[in-house]
């Protein structure tokens, strides 16, 4: 990630958090960022309920998310610090980067969309980008995503679910009980089971094994 970047020696403008359930991965990130004179990194974990509170302690200009960490997912991080702050700034850097990922990251209220394939560079951009107010989505998939929005190319029976439903969707094909979606949710068991049997009845499933089979073809978990 560090060779295709050259260092500058400017002032640090940019104050960052990094949420990351690999301590390797956000030690790389804080490298990037602080040796490219451009930003510090005010906080960081790799816990989601963490992540909140950290958050709302610093107030950071732009907060690095990946989707997979521990407690709360990145997807509930995004939407919860999204409802707390509208003027959040949320960049997501990932290596879910399929399509049904970076559209859901968005509908949660993420400004930026990157996958953890970039380069330091892109990095870089994506986080001056989405720091300034502005969106920012991975070069490699900018043009499916406008061309699927602009001729309503809707392929994904994923589509069809809301963003609660996608998120309970992904839990449930993680191996995840109803008491434990509503623990990382914050929402009872029994709003789980009702969200569960709209998932089952909108995509025609029959059992938890059909539902984990479409969430890998889609992409929506890995396999």
């Amino acid at each position: 990630m560090l060779n295709d970047i050259q260092f500058v020696d400017t002032p640090c403008t940019i104050r960052t958090m990094v949420v990351d359930d690999h301590p390797l991965v956000r030690a790389a990130y804080r490298e990037v960022l602080e040796k490219s004179g451009e930003a510090s990194v005010v906080a960081e974990t790799d816990d989601g309920d963490i992540a909140y509170a950290l958050y709302l302690e610093h107030r950071p200009d732009i907060a690095i998310i990946d989707l997979n960490i521990c407690g709360t997912d990145g997807l509930e991080v995004v939407r919860r610090i999204r409802t707390r702050d509208e003027a959040a700034r949320i960049l997501v850097f990932s290596a879910q980067d399929h399509e049904i990922h970076i559209t859901r990251a968005l509908e949660a209220g993420a400004a930026g969309y990157l996958s953890k394939r970039g380069t330091a560079t892109q990095m870089l951009d994506a986080v001056r980008t989405v720091a300034h107010g502005k969106p920012y989505i991975d070069p490699e998939h900018v043009n499916s995503i406008a061309y699927r929005r602009l001729f309503n190319c809707d392929e994904d029976p994923l589509q069809t679910l809301s963003p609660r439903e996608f998120q309970i969707f992904r839990c449930l094909a993680n191996g995840d009980s109803p008491g434990e979606i509503a623990s990382k949710l914050f929402i009872s068991p029994k709003t789980v089971s009702v969200h569960q049997g709209h998932i089952m009845k909108k995509l025609e499933l029959k059992n938890i094994v059909q539902l984990v089979r479409l969430a890998i073809n889609c992409h929506a978990v890995d396999p």
